[in-house]
C-alpha cells in the first residue's frame, strides 16, 4: 500500500509550504498535495529534498580533530592522509566507511557520491579480488541506508612526469588501459538505482595528458569528476608542463561537459569560468575542507553568474553537516565580496539536494529538521538553512524508507563507537 506523509511543512518547488500531503508508492513520491487535512503519518518540522554529499573521501574521516601546526598547509596534510590509506585493507575499509555514511545519513545525506582512488593492496599489488575496496564501500553504503555513487579513479601519477612513489603506488595502474579493464569490473556493481558507478580524473597531477581522452571516452554518459585547481601550485604547474590551466588542458582532451563535475574549482581565470559554462560542466564546492585546508573561497557567485550548476560535498570530512555546507557557500561569497544574500535560500538547497526537489516522480528521499531546537526555534520558514545544524536532523528517509528517527539511526546501532574503534584501528 502507498505510504502518506503528512508534512507539518515541505520545501517544495518555489520554497517552504504549509500542510504538505506526500503519497509514496515504491520508493518513489506519487503525490503532493498541498494544504492538506492532516492524514496518514505526521511529520513534524520542516521538511526537505534529500541532501546529497557530492564529494567524499570516506578514510579522511580519520584525520578529523588533529590541530594543525602552523606551517601546515594542504601538502603537509596529505602526509597524514597517506598514512591512513598505507594503514587500510577492505575490511577496515568497510568498517570504517559504513561509520562515516551513517554520520552522514544522521546529518541528513541520503546519497553519498564517493572520489575512490584506493584500489590495492600495499605495493601496488592487486587484490584477489580486484574490485575488492569497491565492494566494500558499496556495502557500506548499503549498510548504512545511502545512496552511492562510487567513482573509480584513474590515478597514473605522483606529478607531471613523476611515477607513483610510495603508498601512491596503492592508487595507481599501470596504465589508462589497466585502469579502464578495472573499471569495466567496477561498473558490474552498478544496479542503476541506489548503487551508480562512474570514473574520475584524480587530477591533471596524477593523470598524463594523452590519458584524459580514454578516461572521458570510458566514461560516456556516466558521472565523471575531477579535482580542479584546488592549489596555486597546481596551476602554475600545469602551465609550466603544458602552457596552459587545468580546465583549458581538460577541455582541449575533451573531459568537461554535462556528464562532468569540476570538484573545488577555487582558483579559476575568467576563462576556465567561461570554458565551465560552455560545455556544461558542473562545479562541486566543499566549503568546510577548503577552510579547514586552508585552500581559499572559490568562485561560487561567478560560477554560478556563468549559469554553472553548483553541487556540495564534504571532502575530507572535516565537518559532516550539509546544512553548514550550504549555509558556508553563501557566507564565503560574504567574506569575499562584502555583500549579503549572494544566493537565495532556495538556491542553496538546490545546491544541497544537487537539484532534487520534492514533487511527484522523485524518489523519496526526505529529510527533516526540527524547527523548535535552541538553534531554530523563531526563524522564519525560508531562513532555517542559516539558523539549522546536522545536530537538528530528525528524520531521514532514502526511497520512503526510514534510515533516521527521532534523530537515531535505524540501521546502525552505534555509529558513534563504531566510528571511533575504525578510526583507532588506523595511523593518522
Amino acid at each position: 500500500m502507498p505510504l502518506i506523509l503528512w508534512c507539518e511543512r515541505a520545501w517544495l518547488p518555489g520554497g517552504p509550504v504549509d500542510a504538505v500531503a506526500l503519497e509514496i508508492d515504491d520508493g518513489r513520491i506519487v503525490g503532493v498535495v498541498p494544504g492538506a487535512p492532516r492524514t496518514g503519518t505526521p511529520v513534524p518540522g520542516l521538511t526537505l529534498p534529500g541532501l546529497v554529499n557530492r564529494h567524499s573521501h570516506a578514510f579522511h574521516r580519520a584525520l578529523r580533530g588533529r590541530p594543525a601546526r602552523a606551517a601546515d598547509s594542504f601538502w603537509s596534510w596529505r602526509e597524514g592522509m597517506y598514512r591512513v590509506a598505507a594503514a587500510l585493507d577492505p575490511d577496515g575499509y568497510r568498517r570504517l566507511a559504513t561509520a562515516v555514511y551513517a554520520e552522514m545519513a544522521l546529518a541528513g545525506h541520503t546519497a553519498v557520491t564517493e572520489f575512490h582512488y584506493l584500489h590495492h593492496a600495499p605495493g601496488g599489488h592487486p587484490y584477489a579480488d580486484p574490485v575488492a575496496v569497491d565492494r566494500a564501500l558499496v556495502e557500506a553504503a548499503q549498510a548504512a541506508g545511502l545512496r552511492i555513487t562510487l567513482l573509480d579513479t584513474c590515478y597514473l601519477a605522483a606529478g607531471f612526469d613523476r611515477p607513483p612513489e610510495g603508498v601512491q603506488r596503492r592508487f595507481a595502474d599501470a596504465d589508462v588501459d589497466a585502469w579502464a579493464e578495472r573499471a569495466s569490473l567496477v561498473a558490474t556493481l552498478d544496479d542503476g538505482d541506489r548503487v551508480r558507478v562512474g570514473a574520475a580524473v584524480h587530477s591533471v597531477r596524477a593523470v598524463p595528458r594523452e590519458a584524459l581522452p580514454t578516461v572521458a571516452a570510458w566514461a560516456g554518459e556516466r558521472p565523471l569528476h575531477v579535482h580542479l585547481s584546488e592549489q596555486p601550485a597546481e596551476n602554475a604547474a600545469c602551465l609550466a608542463a603544458h602552457g596552459r590551466t587545468p580546465t583549458a588542458l581538460l577541455d582541449d582532451a575533451g573531459v568537461l561537459g554535462p556528464a562532468t563535475t569540476a570538484v573545488h574549482a577555487t582558483h579559476l581565470t575568467g576563462d576556465d569560468v567561461a570554458r565551465l559554462a560552455r560545455t556544461g560542466t558542473r562545479a562541486c564546492l566543499c566549503p568546510t575542507t577548503e577552510r579547514d585546508l586552508g585552500d581559499g573561497i572559490g568562485p561560487a557567485g561567478a560560477l554560478a553568474a556563468a549559469g554553472v550548476p553548483l553541487c556540495l560535498g564534504s571532502d575530507s570530512h572535516a565537518v559532516i553537516d550539509p546544512l553548514e555546507e550550504m549555509r558556508a557557500l553563501e557566507m564565503h561569497e560574504r567574506l569575499a565580496h562584502g555583500v549579503r544574500e549572494r544566493f537565495t535560500p532556495d538556491a542553496l538547497l538546490r545546491a544541497g539536494a544537487d537539484g532534487g526537489a520534492i514533487a511527484v516522480g522523485a524518489p523519496a528521499d526526505l529529510v527533516t529538521v526540527d524547527t523548535g531546537t535552541i538553534r531554530t526555534a523563531g526563524a522564519r520558514p525560508d531562513g532555517v538553512l542559516l539558523a539549522a545544524s546536522a545536530a537538528d536532523v530528525r528524520e531521514v528517509r532514502v526511497g520512503g524508507r526510514p534510515i533516521v528517527r527521532d534523530g537515531v539511526h535505524q540501521l546502525v546501532e552505534r555509529p558513534a563507537a563504531d566510528l571511533a574503534a575504525a578510526i583507532a584501528a588506523v595511523p593518522a
